[in-house]
């Protein structure tokens, strides 16, 4: 019966040939790491906060009079409630979490490079929108850190030439942050994951199409393939399992250890908080936004610090495959990038004062001075290495992928 079922459906839908080409019997690398399972750990968050974020929506009111009230209501009064909502707080920091894993190996393994480009761009639109989905959700509880996170963030629109105070005032449907800028943030909130969801499987079409990168840098031949089921399926599943370990501590036991106590307290327009903070996941972003003294140009600088990693296919211009691997000097600059990054948070997380605001301008210069740096060194990091002499297993990487541009051309 089921065979039957399945044939009538291969006549119709290309059913099955879909779930072998790109599925079970989807060729992969076989040489990737588990450095590679943050791609579909991302993907199962998603789901999580999409099927979390339904649910909640069920019982919340989008209402300045209401919103807080509701929040406690799923909280004490909805069956597992509580679990719902601690479930979907942590997924947001667990997406993120995940999600900078990703580009860091990404980012180290030079994995955006030719012919990758598109699926780079298009994993950078991800992370704009998953941004400001974030954002716009932070608002909801309507807390005293989102009312004022909400209030300076839309009040940096201003920067926008010409039609600045526009900006601001659609954004927030008023004159100030209020029921009208929480429904739309809430309606927004609720629409852009199934954009993103749509924005993933453009996303995973870009990926089939170059197919996926690996340690060695170079596109293997299709005997060093292997099929992704079951030995990638099984690998990705082994890494779920340890990441809802770390996901579950928090969620049972430490569930309010990433949020702001201040947003235990409802929005209070007429009480600004001694110091305005937001998520972790934006506070890199953040200290450089503080670090610029003229509003218009923190704007730009925070812009550009989020932008700057699209340029990285033309910054790097080195033709050594591999990535950090076998790049001594990019290897160091990439350690010394997250160890600013770091830094960059802690800056944001503290108030904008004394030494920390010299803290956050060096850690800024430091952060695009990465930028230019790659740009600057890739070429004579190549020639230093070669006039050293590549070990014999790079050089057979770099004529193996001389050979396959040759080859695709």
């Amino acid at each position: 019966m089921s065979g039957r079922i399945i044939n009538w459906i291969d006549r119709r839908f290309p059913f099955t040939s879909f779930i072998r080409d790109e599925l079970t019997g989807y060729p992969t690398p076989r040489n990737l790491s588990y450095w590679w399972n943050f791609g579909f750990l991302a993907g199962f968050v998603l789901v999580l906060q999409v099927a979390t974020g339904i649910f909640l929506a069920m019982h919340y009111k989008a209402d300045v009079a209401h919103a807080f009230d509701s929040i406690q209501h799923i909280m004490r009064d909805v069956n597992y409630g509580w679990l719902l909502r601690y479930m979907h707080a942590t997924g947001a920091s667990a997406f993120f979490f995940v999600i900078f894993i990703h580009m860091a190996r990404t980012l180290y393994y030079g994995s955006y490079r030719a012919p990758r480009e598109l699926l780079w761009w298009t994993g950078q639109g991800l992370l704009l929108m998953l941004m400001a989905t974030a954002f716009m959700g932070y608002l909801l509880p309507w807390g005293q850190m989102s009312f004022w996170g909400a209030t300076v963030i839309t009040n940096l629109f201003r920067a926008t030439p010409v039609f600045g105070e526009q900006v601001v005032i659609w954004l927030r449907g008023d004159y100030s942050v209020g029921d009208a800028t929480l429904n739309r943030f809430y309606a927004l909130h609720y629409l852009f994951p199934f954009l993103i969801i749509g924005a993933v499987v453009i996303h995973l079409v870009a990926l089939h199409a170059v197919k996926s990168s690996n340690p060695s840098g170079i596109d293997l031949k299709a005997k060093d393939n292997i099929p992704f089921h079951p030995y990638f399926t099984s690998k990705d599943l082994f890494g779920l399992g340890v990441f809802l370990i770390f996901f579950c501590v928090v969620v049972f036991f430490v569930p309010d250890s990433l949020s702001e106590p201040a947003n235990s307290i409802p929005a209070n327009p007429l009480q600004t908080p001694n110091h305005i903070v937001p998520e972790w996941y934006f506070l890199p972003f953040y200290a450089i936004l503080r670090s610029v003294p003229n509003m218009v140009g923190g704007v730009v600088a925070m812009g550009l610090s989020v932008m700057m990693f699209a340029f990285m296919p033309a910054l790097d211009r080195s033709s050594i495959p591999g990535g950090a691997r076998y790049r001594p000097i990019y290897r160091v600059l990439f350690y010394l990038f997250v160890i600013d990054m770091v830094v960059l948070g802690y800056v944001g997380y503290q108030p904008p004062a004394g030494t920390i605001v010299v803290i956050g301008q060096l850690a800024t210069i430091g952060y695009f001075a990465y930028f230019v740096l790659i740009f600057g060194l890739s070429k004579v990091e190549e020639r230093w290495l070669v006039k050293r002499g590549l070990p014999p297993d790079v050089q057979a990487l770099i004529n193996a992928e001389a050979l396959a541009k040759s080859s695709r051309a």
